[in-house]
């Protein structure tokens, strides 16, 4: 098994007005394929670190990221706040994209990658993994939830494969299996249906954009599709084979994300639920609780320890 310790290219600066002290880091690499790669990495940072980085993976593709331990984020120069944190699975498609990552002040963070690229998806997955990266530079996140138990029994087992040097075809099973179950359920199922339309593929990709921009409006299919030009069915059709999920739900799981990010800054349980299109803030609550199996409070009293 190829595995050797590698580090990014990276241009660091910190916010404090004098250096700081480097935060330890670390990372073991697993080449497992031509386009697939499992990547172990630790962070301990002294004090707040801030670190320019520039995605060391050329050309475009997938990575998930699931967090082992501690808590970090990265924010895209061009995009959204990503998460990455402790019990749950980050899920991100990239293209030669330029941010910050940040790591909070005293925090020991374990992450391990499965970086996928898109020869290698083309080759697993065919034309369904082009509906899930970006149409230019910059990151786009596909998924942020816990992690499933049968995803933490594979990252168990491929944890201890990696340190340990451990059965090349063990550690291939049980990276393909983290794989599948997450792409499985993002990506959309192959269809025998009609070709979409370009002008209907435009309206739906412009439909996709007003979700991921319009989060504290009240988006419903009727007004989305006259929105478009698109007949709710179509729309809903449509959306499903190019995005592999409906509207409603996509709109959802974006609020949702959106809100954990509003909460993780500062911002009260009321605010984050109108940015998020809620008018009701109990209503948020139990919505923001069933997603993510925590409350929208616990947010706050973990950021106070």
């Amino acid at each position: 098994m190829l595995i050797h310790m590698q580090t990014d290219s990276l241009c660091m600066r910190s916010d404090a007005p004098q250096p700081p002290e480097k935060p330890l880091q670390g990372s073991q690499c697993c080449v497992l394929d031509d386009g697939l790669s499992v990547v172990l990495t630790r962070y301990r940072a002294s004090q707040a670190w801030v670190e320019e980085s520039h995605t060391p993976h050329t050309g475009a593709g997938v990575i998930m990221t699931f967090g082992l331990q501690g808590h970090s984020d990265y924010r895209e120069r061009w995009g959204p706040r990503i998460d990455f944190r402790h019990g749950h699975t980050t899920v991100t498609a990239f293209h030669q994209s330029q941010g910050e990552r940040h790591i909070p002040e005293g925090e020991a963070v374990l992450q391990l990658r499965l970086v996928a690229s898109t020869g290698w998806l083309a080759r697993y997955l065919g034309e369904r993994y082009q509906s899930a990266l970006p149409a230019s530079a910059g990151s786009r996140s596909l998924a942020f939830q816990p992690t499933s138990a049968g995803s933490r029994a594979h990252l168990q087992a491929l944890q201890a494969s990696i340190q340990t040097g451990g059965s090349r075809i063990q550690t291939h099973i049980h990276a393909l299996s983290l794989l599948g179950e997450q792409l499985e359920a993002l990506l959309p199922k192959p269809r025998h249906t009609q070709h979409i339309a370009t002008a209907d593929a435009e309206r739906i990709v412009q439909a996709h954009e007003i979700l991921l921009n319009e989060l504290d409006r009240p988006l419903t299919l009727a007004y989305l599709g006259a929105r478009v030009g698109l007949g709710e069915q179509k729309l809903k059709q449509g959306f499903r084979r190019m995005f592999g999920t409906t509207p409603q739900h996509f709109l959802h799981q974006q609020r949702m994300r959106h809100a954990h990010t509003l909460l993780e800054n500062g911002q009260q349980v009321a605010q984050a639920a109108y940015a998020t299109g809620y008018r009701h803030p109990s209503n948020f609550s139990l919505a923001f609780t069933r997603f993510f199996g925590y409350a929208p409070k616990a947010i706050k009293q973990r950021n106070s320890l």
